[in-house]
């Protein structure tokens, strides 16, 4: 049993990932080899049972401690401004947040009129269109600050989360 912080089991996740590469990238490149019947073979150093136990023994690490941290997450509750949630929660809510920011952040920047070119051309003059944006400009800009804020507070939440909440880990 260890003990780890989510900040701490997620750095070792990257090198658990970093180390199967290895492995696989090992038995990639030495499963196989190519010899010309008149020449003597280079067969390059592989053992099957040995890769093999190595990227095993690595997924059940990864298994466990993403099990460890899923865990966690669904359990613990983080304070956010006056709202408690767990860290699920709040990774699901800013995601939710980032995707509606995203659209105000395009309606916050349109002009409130604007000409509309339509790149064709003809012989015949035709009347300028133009393009008006139906909502309240002002009230965008604030909708979009008061959520940037909401997510900038979960994510300082759940940084300090990460950082300083331990959970047991079987590995």
């Amino acid at each position: 049993m260890m003990k780890m912080t989510s900040a701490y089991a997620n750095k070792m996740l990257r090198k658990l990932n970093e180390d199967k590469e290895f492995w696989r990238s090992k038995e990639k490149e030495g499963c196989l080899y190519v010899a010309a019947l008149d020449e003597e073979p280079v067969i390059p150093e592989y053992d099957y049972e040995e890769v093999a136990k190595n990227i095993s023994e690595i997924d059940e690490k990864i298994v466990k401690i993403k099990h460890a941290i899923n865990v966690t997450n669904c359990n613990n509750e983080i304070q956010v401004g006056d709202a408690k949630m767990t860290a699920d929660m709040i990774l699901v809510k800013m995601a939710q947040l980032n995707r509606r920011k995203s659209t105000l952040d395009g309606m916050r920047k349109q002009q409130p009129k604007s000409r509309i070119n339509s790149g064709l051309y003809s012989s015949r003059k035709t009347a300028p269109e133009y393009q008006y944006i139906n909502y309240d400009l002002d009230l965008i800009k604030r909708e979009y600050e008061q959520i940037d804020a909401e997510v900038s507070a979960m994510q300082i939440a759940l940084d300090k989360y990460n950082q300083t909440v331990e959970f047991d880990v079987d590995i």
